[in-house]
């Protein structure tokens, strides 16, 4: 048996809820003041008006199980509350009816559900209701017993709580909003660190685990150096154990700036002409095309993961030609209000076609499962940028190929700021 939980309904099913209790609040009152009370009203036309409205709500469920409400229906059926109360009011003594506070209601519903143009619009729609029952009441009503001023004093009080509702709720609401956003903000940037922790634990698991393998085959390569120097196999381990060596002492510096949090700050075109000469080392079948239109006067914020971010985009841009058999990488670099821009762009067959919305939007934010393994290594670019103030977005080509694009803050030299 479902167990009804409030707090997990969406704003329109909540919004329903509180229609159902108010049509039989309405129907229950008029029956109440008629038969039991003896007050003349209108009775057939009020029930009537409660049918209508009933038919209204009951078409309203049926339409909304099976689409999402946005902001425009929440307000439309908002609207439709107070025409229906205005209605009802208008035929059981308008602004003198006792109810007529009730027009408030949709008010408070919008400052907790809608964004501020929307309250404004509905707090003006209550007003002008309330407003066209106080002119529609008749002379000697408003004359009998000098009630002129009573129910102008009645509409004054009435402009005055829309007035604190759409403001004073409507900001507190604000507030509440953007403070859960932040809570959830603050969440997934949580998860995401600790994720990054778990594979930084994994790596250096790893890199500890190869390091005593790896020293012994070193020390046995050098033994059969000593007696067969000349031997092919033996030549050929050269270059693969010194590049083996070579990365596991670099991952051991990184390792270590991390640790120590050291960040430095470096020049544009340092940063290329770095980024250049490990794309020519590690991918020399690749060309790299360089697109810059004018010198970037102006330094960035870097640690030691900077490089090897960048690298990576660089490697799956490499994967990609490969499965597509080119060899052509285009490295754009620009700026715009204080903003380096560069602009990765390989000539692959693109980001996955079998990749919905929601996850080409989340490549970067999480780990996201692919076959060409964007995932995992867009995950730990992206963070980097993201420490460094930075951020990336994938996008495809409009003719071919893929384009990551990394923004980081610059700080801009004399030179730059005179231009």
């Amino acid at each position: 048996m479902p167990v009804f939980n409030y707090q997990s309904m969406t704003i329109i099913q909540r919004l329903f809820l509180l229609r159902t209790v108010a049509i039989v609040i309405q129907l229950l009152t008029v029956l109440v003041v008629y038969f039991v009370i003896s007050l003349q009203i209108a009775l057939l036309p009020l029930l009537a008006v409660i049918a209508v409205e009933a038919l209204f709500h009951i078409s309203s469920i049926v339409i909304f199980r099976r689409r999402d409400a946005g902001n425009v229906a929440i307000v439309l059926q908002l609207i439709a509350d107070v025409i229906f109360l205005t209605i009802l009011l208008s035929l059981s003594g308008g602004a003198s009816n006792a109810f007529v506070s009730l027009l408030l209601l949709p008010i408070v519903i919008a400052a907790v559900s809608l964004p501020a143009s929307y309250l404004l619009f509905i707090s003006l729609s209550a007003i002008a209701s309330y407003s066209s029952l106080l002119l529609s009441l008749p002379e000697h009503a408003m004359h009998q017993m000098d009630m002129n001023n009573h129910f102008i004093g009645m509409w004054a009080n009435f402009l005055l709580s829309v007035l604190v509702v759409t403001f004073v709720v409507g900001a507190m609401a604000r507030v509440i909003t953007n403070r859960e956003r932040a809570i959830a903000l603050q969440r997934e940037d949580q998860l995401k660190s600790e994720q990054l922790l778990a594979l930084g634990v994994a790596s250096a698991q790893v890199t500890h685990q190869v390091a005593t393998p790896l020293a012994n085959i070193q020390l046995l390569y050098e033994e059969l150096a000593e007696d067969y120097p000349e031997h092919v196999a033996i030549r050929a381990m050269a270059q693969p154990l010194a590049a083996c060596t070579e990365q596991l002492g670099y991952f051991r510096t990184l390792a270590t700036s991390i640790r120590e949090n050291k960040k430095i700050r470096i020049s544009v075109d340092e940063l290329i002409e770095q980024l250049i000469d490990q794309v020519h080392f590690h991918f020399p079948e690749q060309t790299l095309t360089l697109i810059q239109t004018e010198k970037i006067y102006a330094t960035i914020e870097s640690d030691a993961m900077l490089l090897p971010a960048l690298l990576n985009l660089i490697q799956n841009a490499t994967h990609a030609n490969k499965e597509n058999q080119q060899r052509e990488i285009t490295l754009s670099v620009s700026h715009l209000n204080q903003q380096l821009l560069l602009q990765i762009r390989d000539f692959g067959s693109g980001i996955e076609a079998n990749m919905n919305n929601a996850q080409r939007a989340s490549l970067g934010e999480k780990i996201v499962s692919s076959e060409s393994g964007l995932g995992m290594a867009v995950f730990l670019s992206n963070s980097t940028f993201q420490r460094l103030g930075g951020n990336l977005q994938l996008i495809n080509h409009n003719e071919q190929g893929c384009i990551a694009i990394i923004t980081l803050p610059l700080r801009l030299d004399s030179k730059a700021e005179q231009q």
